[in-house]
């Protein structure tokens, strides 16, 4: 049984994985659900389904059970849910039957998990503060994060991207000013990816911060993507 983990967590993961808490700490766990559904007519797309699920129940009870005990569960029961997120695309691998729209609903999926989970924790805040404001708060960021999917979703049509571009240089191959904006972005990437960090706020019982975290980082990126394309698609066009 371990061999087994062992071999399709080396034969599934990805060559270059999210981060560290993805590749060690979730895609492990992630192997022993495809070793335990692998040969069975469970597909990849159900278990992106159920991770959704999951992820709703969690939701639920960051929203309505106001105890430090749910809050632990619910950091608990989420944590279970990007689980599933991962096995999902090992489970096709292993299987070596990937596919564009798999791929796909697992991103739609996400998007939508996403804003149940800043409706959640707004709710939450507000509730314990007895403060109306933090809905606000919730509520731009869903705006933010929304629109910063739609973008997203904009910038990967082929029709926007055109050709493939070369790969990137590596940070020790750029100059100042892009090793700043590429260590930025790193930083953004660890705020955009909860999952590795909403269990300290948990825990802490500190949501508030979460909250704060959550929206201002999707706010910071959409505007940063819409400028992209504003600088893209925006310019003048030349004379006749």
């Amino acid at each position: 049984m371990l061999a087994a983990i062992r071999n399709i967590y080396q034969s599934t993961k990805k060559n270059n994985d999210i981060n560290w808490f993805t590749e060690f700490l979730c895609r492990p766990p992630a192997a022993v659900v495809v070793v335990l559904v692998k040969n069975t007519r469970i597909s990849p797309n159900q278990i992106t389904f159920l991770s959704f699920l999951v992820c709703a129940i969690a939701a639920v009870i960051l929203a309505f059970l106001p105890s430090y005990f749910w809050l632990v569960m619910f950091a608990i029961i989420f944590e279970l849910s990007f689980i599933l997120d991962c096995a999902d695309g090992q489970l096709a691998r292993a299987r070596g039957k990937g596919s564009p729209i798999g791929h796909h609903l697992d991103f739609l999926m996400d998007e939508i998990k996403a804003m149940m989970l800043m409706v959640a924790v707004s709710i939450r805040v507000a509730f314990e503060a007895a403060d109306d404001r933090y809905l606000l708060v919730g509520l731009f960021g869903l705006l933010a994060l929304s629109a910063g999917m739609a973008l997203t979703s904009f910038t990967r049509r082929p029709e926007y991207t055109g050709p493939k571009a070369e790969t990137p240089p590596s940070p020790n191959k750029r100059g100042p000013i892009q090793l700043i904006v590429w260590l930025l972005n790193w930083i953004g990437r660890i705020f955009v990816h909860y999952p590795q960090y909403i269990w300290i706020a948990a825990l802490l019982n500190r949501m508030d911060w979460f909250l704060w975290a959550f929206a201002s980082i999707h706010a910071l990126y959409f505007l940063r993507t819409y400028a992209i394309v504003f600088f893209k698609l925006g310019r003048f066009e030349s004379k006749m």
